[in-house]
């Protein structure tokens, strides 16, 4: 059992700092939530390595002023010094523009131990919800993949939401 706590507390730490990256809109921190060759797929998209992930961060996080996470607590499958979980979170966002918007989705993760860190290996979002925080926006067909530990394919694409929504 020690050494799930032990996984756990990390992975939750991990959240913690993926969070807190966000909220300073700190690419260089962002990226170091991944593992050397992590990959975070995401909106149609998909970025290999802590370079390519930062860039991306900085380009997105960039079209917003303020980014506030709210992370649920991880579900986890331990082994070792690797992992998979499932996260759900949810985002406000308010936009360089002043128009703001509500996320919900799940982050479907794998993690490894690096430098004596747990970060994340795999990062694939899902995105369920974006809009208004009523719930009156727009509800995406992302699939319901089950309970955990299930989980999307490694070479299923995510969610690109459609023009205007």
């Amino acid at each position: 059992m020690t050494d799930f706590a032990a996984a756990d507390a990390g992975i939750r730490q991990l959240h913690g700092r993926f969070a807190d990256a966000v909220w300073r809109q700190d690419d260089a921190e962002f990226a170091a939530c991944f593992a050397s060759e992590g990959v975070w797929k995401i909106a149609g998209m998909e970025f290999t390595g802590r370079e390519q992930i930062a860039d991306a961060c900085r380009r997105m996080l960039g079209r917003c002023s303020h980014i506030h996470l709210i992370t649920g607590l991880p579900i986890l499958e331990v082994d070792g010094g690797t992992a998979k979980g499932r996260l759900s979170l949810t985002e406000f966002a308010r936009m360089q523009d002043g128009t703001t918007a509500m996320t919900i989705g799940w982050y479907h993760d794998s993690y490894v131990e690096e430098d004596g860190r747990w970060c994340f290996a795999r990062r694939h979002w899902s995105m369920k919800y974006r809009g208004a925080p009523d719930l009156t926006g727009h509800f995406a067909g992302t699939p319901n993949y089950g309970a955990f530990p299930s989980a999307p394919a490694e070479d299923e694409a995510t969610y690109v939401r459609p023009a205007g929504q």
